[in-house]
């Protein structure tokens, strides 16, 4: 079996078959689940050495895939991509064992390199760009998002808003 097999775990069908596509044409075994059901039989049958997970799966979280694949193979490179982009899932999914993290739109090129950047660089730019309101608010948001499993609900009671006020925001950035 080839030492080239990717998993990826993507609900949106059409994204995850073109990227699946992608990946094949550059010589890629390619598994697709479009939920986290079934993920770690899938994973223990095929045995991937590269995952590209999306952070949110439905009302799932992508992090509980990123660990269980970690957990199944230390070694499997695995990479998040979300439109969820923040630095506290972005910090979880590492500690979990993601060996990178990108926001969408990303394509088969940035996978590879991220697959390719398993060690830190320590010349990375410490660009000194101060957060926006709207920026430092957002990762507000998304933490308690996340702490809350993706409730939406019970995000809002604990920010002390409507939930509808919730919504509007999240949907302002595309989530």
């Amino acid at each position: 079996m080839s030492d080239r097999r990717l998993l990826i775990v993507e609900d949106d069908e059409g994204f995850a078959r073109t990227l699946g596509r992608s990946f094949e044409k550059r010589g890629y075994v390619v598994r697709i689940l479009h939920a986290p059901e079934g993920l770690t039989d899938a994973a223990a049958d095929f045995r991937p050495h590269f995952a590209v997970l999306d952070l949110r799966l439905g009302h799932a979280s992508g992090l509980a895939c990123v660990q269980a694949l970690h957990d199944l193979d230390p070694g499997m490179r695995i990479v998040v991509l979300t439109g969820f982009a923040s630095i506290a899932t972005a910090v979880e999914a590492i500690k979990l064992g993601a060996t990178n993290y990108l926001t969408k739109p990303s394509d088969t090129d940035d996978i590879e390199r991220a697959f390719a950047a398993v060690d830190g660089n320590a010349e990375a730019s410490l660009a000194a760009r101060p957060s926006s309101i709207k920026t430092i608010e957002w990762e507000h948001i998304h933490q308690v998002l996340a702490d809350t499993g993706f409730n939406i609900s019970e995000t809002a009671r604990r920010l002390g808003m409507h939930r509808r006020t919730l919504a509007r925001k999240l949907g302002k950035r595309h989530v």
